[in-house]
């Protein structure tokens, strides 16, 4: 039987498994915390799969491993044992005179249900969560919402459905395009969708019971009361990665799963990582550039998915965020510029700048133009008529800029413009924008997934080529995925590969490489070696493209052939910043 528990502890009024209820009957359980104190306070809800009672110390050691490290501070400020993987902490949050409400989403942790990752049943649930909390007796009305990755995702989808009591949303690290960066890289099906749901979903999915965690403040199974047979949790959940595997094109499934941007109408902070190529970067500039919010801002910063969501400078912004407009205090927010840029350069380090506008209205859009004599690229077209072919299982082809001889600013969107044929009927283009030192040495750097990225990465499947010209625009080229264009083989075809944004200041000395490839970029092939890691970590993290049935070696597996000439200017077309 599962029924509510309330309990003062640790200085919070605790509501254990809050029952609301769905306009089709099912109950979903919710765990509230609240000042202690009588009076109405603002919320700040998640609706989620990944057991609102699992401890982040013990369901996500390695994270928790390096969260400490790169945030000590975190220990300092909290007992840290109601910390929940991607969440803000209610030992932080409830004293600072907020509501924390996180709702395990229908079919997950201690809900009931049938799981279907960001389908419309669910943002139909998270909707009406909002609404529920924005009702309560202890609510002030106001509802916001606060959370990395799933936590941010689902936030695009729920606010263009207007829930009224919604007030305001952090989407911090949140992809917003279902198809384009969860599921399908230019249209190559990423692994990363079947691993994650099999790791972070099922294990806890409601019906795990006994064969689960246990919440250890509760005493309670994460996963629900009920331990369900393994065919009763398989009828109890989507074939979520299975429909990704077998529909290439962008169909219905996927428009379903993705906002209508146009209908998000309050304010919002959109946070987004330089290092998150893959999965946490793209999603929170076109959610920025097209939400229909009039009170919107775009932050941008480096080093792990987690590290800066905890950290002093970026819980520090959530707060005089919320503060503002869940409280209406003066707390320093009407300062904020609209955009914040921390711009990165070698070693980690960053300088944070204030802007107006993405992209930056300053920006000298380059094109560096491919030399296949010198294998070098630069400014200028070039005349030569010539091919180049590399092994799509190899490392495939680098162009070089000239060693720099001054410190170049690198800060956007990137696109490449690139002429291939293929042996076959298809090709997949894997591309990577590389730092090397004065001596050759590639320099990497901490990604929200990989301690060992490049700066930028970009993919295409060259039957996925067409343009939609009314979203188009030089620096990011928008493919309609709606329809293959086969290749005849060895017959070159003209490709626009848009390279997710980034930021690098190319000191003097050192030299900006573009890398054609024919399949997933690896640092030097070596694992990282992350303790407790739960996927290897060789430069692109778990958003790998290796699936053979999407990717069959017949048609992938064999030689790509770039092509030069006059009507064939391939090019780098990169956002460089005037000093």
């Amino acid at each position: 039987m599962q029924t509510m528990k309330s309990e003062v502890r640790d200085g919070m009024r605790i509501e254990w498994d809050m029952p609301i209820q769905m306009d089709d009957g099912v109950i979903l359980r919710a765990d509230v915390f609240r000042p202690v104190g009588e009076g109405k306070y603002p919320v700040i809800i998640t609706y989620g799969p990944y057991a609102k009672g699992l401890d982040f110390r013990v369901g996500y050691k390695s994270q928790w491993s390096r969260v400490i490290k790169a945030v000590p501070e975190i220990l300092e400020t909290s007992s840290n044992k109601y910390q929940n993987w991607e969440l803000v902490d209610p030992e932080v949050w409830v004293p600072d005179g907020y509501i924390c409400l996180r709702v395990d989403s229908r079919g997950a942790g201690r809900s009931p249900g049938v799981i279907d990752c960001w389908s419309p049943r669910e943002t139909k649930d998270f909707h009406d969560c909002i609404e529920w909390a924005g009702t309560q007796s202890w609510s002030n009305g106001k509802v916001g919402i606060n959370g990395i990755s799933y936590y941010a995702m689902n936030q695009w989808t729920v606010a263009a459905t207007q829930p009224k009591h919604l007030a305001a949303m952090c989407i911090w690290e949140g992809s917003s395009d279902f198809y384009r960066e969860l599921c399908r890289h230019g249209g190559i099906l990423c692994d990363f969708l079947g691993d994650w749901y099999r790791r972070q979903v099922v294990t806890v999915q409601n019906g795990v019971g006994d064969r689960g965690a246990i919440n250890e403040i509760t005493g309670d199974t994460v996963a629900g009361p009920l331990t369900l047979s393994d065919e009763e949790l398989h009828a109890n959940r989507a074939n979520l990665d299975g429909e990704a595997e077998s529909r290439e094109l962008l169909d219905d499934f996927y428009k379903a799963r993705s906002p209508d941007f146009s209908k998000i109408n309050v304010p919002l902070l959109s946070a987004a990582n330089w290092g998150g190529q893959g999965l946490h970067t793209r999603g929170n500039f076109e959610g920025y550039l097209k939400a229909g919010s009039s009170e919107k801002w775009l932050e941008i910063h480096g080093d792990t998915h987690f590290t800066h969501f905890y950290s002093r400078y970026g819980s520090g912004l959530q707060r005089q965020f919320f503060a503002h407009f869940l409280k209406g205090e003066k707390s320093g927010w009407e300062n904020q510029p609209k955009v914040s840029v921390n711009v990165r350069s070698p070693g980690e380090s960053f300088k944070i700048r204030a802007e107006n506008e993405w992209p930056l209205a300053r920006t000298q859009w380059t094109p560096y133009y491919l030399d296949p004599k010198t294998s070098q690229m630069s400014p200028g077209e070039k005349s030569i008529q010539s091919t180049l072919t590399y092994e799509t299982q190899g490392d495939g082809i680098t162009f070089m800029t000239p060693v720099q001889s001054k410190d170049v600013e690198i800060t956007g969107p990137v696109a490449a413009k690139i002429w291939v044929s293929s042996q076959t009927n298809d090709a997949d283009l894997f591309l990577a924008l590389r730092l090397y030192d004065p001596q050759g040495k590639e320099i990497v750097f901490i990604g929200s997934n990989d301690p060992r990225t490049p700066i930028g990465l970009g993919w295409l499947r060259a039957s996925h080529r067409k343009l939609d010209p009314s979203q188009t625009k030089p620096y990011r080229p928008w493919h309609t995925h709606d329809q293959k264009q086969p290749l005849q083989p060895n017959v070159p075809v003209e490709l626009d590969i848009e390279i997710w944004p980034t930021s690098i200041v190319i000191p003097a000395g050192y030299q900006l490489g573009l890398n054609v490839r024919g399949k997933d970029y690896e640092f030097d092939g070596t694992d990282a070696g992350v303790a407790h890691a739960p996927y290897q970590m060789k430069g692109v993290g778990p958003f790998w493209h290796r699936n053979p049935k999407d990717r069959p070696m017949d048609v992938f597996g064999g030689k790509n052939t770039l092509h030069f000439s006059q009507e064939m200017q391939s090019y780098l077309l990169l956002p460089v910043i005037p000093e």
